[in-house]
């Protein structure tokens, strides 16, 4: 129909130039996922639904958190989660996304400047969108050139708070942001400093409390920790000072209006939590996993990301799908997720993997012509 030709028209471009998003089904030795830690089946959250339901937890919450949907669970989760991270609250929303993007559109107001990462996720671009404050992207983990826009901004006659975003482990390239450095520079601007842990949560940090452990707590500083990588289960959480989630629970528009996480998901994340508590050993072995593919030849980000770059859209693709072949589950990364040029296989290390595997994918990945 020539209604649906324009659309035609952008699936086929997309398709000349490799860039055709699929979906395909889970095969092969996991080593694309974002479930870092093996939680995501396992038996001990399994056991932890199991029993909300045996105690009366509902599978759907009914409505908006401000309706009926509020549940004894997501309350339980809030105040767990807080005493685990260091914040003073924290607020569960149903996606990491959902989060990202009513955050930053509802908390900086008109005359406020965002500074934000290069390479940060498409979730605060949403945020940035639809919010009223100005903003400004910087040169990735280059704290001196967000120093700089901030200089130019108030050259310009800004005079409204400023707010700093970051992610603590960059979910493509596998670095870390040197968030000291990027905390010192919000004290010495009167600024909010906004850090995505959500790649790092569970997995990395002081008992897995991610890499902005040492700044969390502080009145300028919120966190997003989401609930779908290292903890296994679905969601994410705010967390920071609790008139800031006061201030979401009434001026957050991706909370007010979303129909609230189920329940039985906030049992489920509890049970997460209490696991990265409780089994360090869980680290230990991601840890050690990391250090192989390193000694096997990966490149060493010093993270379980480990981005393989390639450059071509179509010969990444190519030789994810001869890998996938291979009985290797990596997927191709291909613009606009990362930048122009960079298309890349993203090998994920989980729990899901064993040595030999990733022994195995190394070698597979030298033999590609």
């Amino acid at each position: 129909m020539a209604i649906l030709d324009q659309h035609r028209a952008d699936l086929a471009a997309l398709a000349t130039r490799g860039r055709l998003r699929r979906l395909i089904p889970r095969a092969g030795v996991d080593l694309a996922s974002n479930d870092y830690l093996g939680l995501a089946q396992s038996a001990t959250l399994a056991d932890s639904v199991a029993a909300a339901i045996a105690r009366g937890v509902p599978v759907g919450s009914g409505g908006s958190r401000l309706l009926r949907g509020n549940h004894a669970e997501h309350e339980a989760l809030e105040a767990e989660a807080a005493a685990f991270f260091g914040s003073e609250s924290a607020l569960f929303f149903s996606s990491g996304y959902g989060a990202n993007a009513t955050l930053l559109s509802a908390l900086p107001r008109r005359g406020d400047l965002i500074v934000h990462d290069a390479l940060i996720h498409a979730s605060v671009h949403e945020g940035l969108r639809s919010g009223r404050a100005d903003r400004a992207s910087a040169a990735h983990n280059d704290v001196q050139a967000f120093a700089d826009a901030i200089a130019a901004w108030r050259a310009k006659g800004g005079k409204g708070r400023v707010w700093i975003a970051i992610e603590s482990l960059y979910s493509m390239d596998g670095d870390t942001a040197p968030i000291a450095d990027f905390m010192a520079l919000a004290d010495a601007h009167d600024a909010f400093l906004l850090i995505d842990e959500a790649h790092a949560t569970g997995a990395l940090g002081p008992d897995g409390r991610g890499l902005a452990a040492g700044v969390e707590g502080r009145d300028n500083v919120i966190t997003l920790r989401t609930c779908g990588k290292a903890l296994g289960c679905e969601g994410a959480l705010v967390c920071g000072p609790r008139l800031m989630t006061d201030y979401l629970v009434n001026r957050g528009r991706g909370f007010i209006f979303s129909t609230a996480p189920s329940p039985l998901m906030a049992a489920a994340v509890r049970a997460a939590i209490a696991i990265v508590r409780d089994e360090p050993e869980r680290r230990a072995r991601l840890m050690a996993l990391i250090a192989h593919a390193a000694a096997s030849g990966l490149p060493a980000t010093g993270s379980q990301i480990i981005p393989i770059i390639i450059g071509d859209d179509k010969r990444t693709m190519a030789i994810a799908a001869a890998l996938q072949e291979q009985g290797f589950d990596v997927r191709g990364i291909r613009p606009p997720t990362v930048p122009a040029g960079t298309a890349r296989l993203r090998v994920s290390l989980t729990l899901n993997a064993t040595p030999d595997d990733v022994t195995a994918l190394a070698q597979a990945i030298r033999a590609q012509p």
